[in-house]
């Protein structure tokens, strides 16, 4: 099947995103077929999205993290093609018919994504900068940021997309690596651009909870990425700079006193150390 407006599901997974939620919504095709994840389990959210929006569904969680969060969008929706996004995102007018049009060419792909319009900050990533692009109107990348990826589902036989040991932070590298060592396509289109917010998902008024979590998950995550696919004498070579900095750090903002930094660094070290021992990504941001 090709990808069209009938055949594709947008997968949002929203927590505390009541600020951003909408003007995402807003920027999608008109009739598009739409599954939120609502991971703070707002039923009042819920109830004003799906009075708001046709073609919408709303399912409650009570925070089970963006890997298992995107799993049961993209193995509850009908279609064929998924397009896992975040609430911060915005597409422009024509991202999707551009992003459809160049499918209808292109159907080998497992993954697609449209590009970042914030050039500096690229939403992707090329290993072999050997290869010439520049003639192509397409990426041909190892790897697309998680905050926007149509996933061809027929390319998953195995109905396995993220890891949901990962609560936040490297699914998206991992889901990309794990399909290039398949030897599939994954593909971004340079005319189709997105906007993103970036660190915008979430309430503002979370802001320092959420930034103690985002310390712990990465640190953990970078660990258990690392771990998983070049084994754990490797992962640790790669974090010991992490640990030592992050311990650097806390002592020198305990003794300055600035309790916010310290505590940052405290939730990078205790991030490591659970991921190091072998215990899950269990840390959640106390809202």
């Amino acid at each position: 099947m090709s990808l069209n407006l009938n055949n594709l599901t947008f997968i949002i997974v929203t927590y505390t995103s009541e600020d951003v939620i909408v003007d995402c919504i807003n920027s999608l095709p008109k009739d598009s077929n739409i599954i939120i994840i609502e991971n703070s389990n707002n039923l009042e959210l819920k109830k004003d999205l799906e009075e708001k929006f046709l073609n919408l569904t709303v399912f409650l969680e009570k925070n089970i993290g963006m890997g298992s969060a995107n799993n049961r969008g993209i193995k509850v929706c009908n279609t064929d093609y998924a397009f896992v996004i975040n609430p911060d995102v915005r597409f422009e007018n024509d991202t999707i018919e551009k992003l459809i049009k160049f499918s209808a060419n292109k159907t080998d792909f497992a993954i697609l994504a449209p590009i970042s319009n914030q050039k500096e900050y690229p939403n992707y990533t090329i290993r072999n900068k050997n290869i010439s692009t520049e003639k192509l109107d397409y990426l041909d990348v190892d790897s697309v940021d998680g905050f926007a990826m149509l996933i061809n589902k027929n390319k998953f036989k195995d109905n396995i997309f993220f890891d949901e040991n990962f609560f936040l932070y490297l699914e998206n590298e991992d889901l990309c690596l794990r399909k290039k060592k398949e030897g599939e396509k994954i593909y971004v289109l340079k005319s189709a651009l997105i906007s993103h917010l970036g660190a915008k998902s979430t309430s503002v008024i979370y802001k320092d909870e959420i930034e103690y979590s985002r310390n712990w998950h990465w640190m953990w995550s970078k660990f258990y990425f690392y771990k998983k696919h070049h084994g754990y004498l490797n992962a640790l070579k790669k974090i010991f700079t992490n640990l030592i900095s992050a311990k650097i750090k806390f002592v020198y903002y305990f003794i300055t006193f600035n309790h916010h930094k310290k505590k940052i660094y405290k939730m990078r070290i205790l991030g490591l150390i659970n991921s190091i021992i072998g215990k899950k990504s269990w840390y959640r941001p106390k809202i």
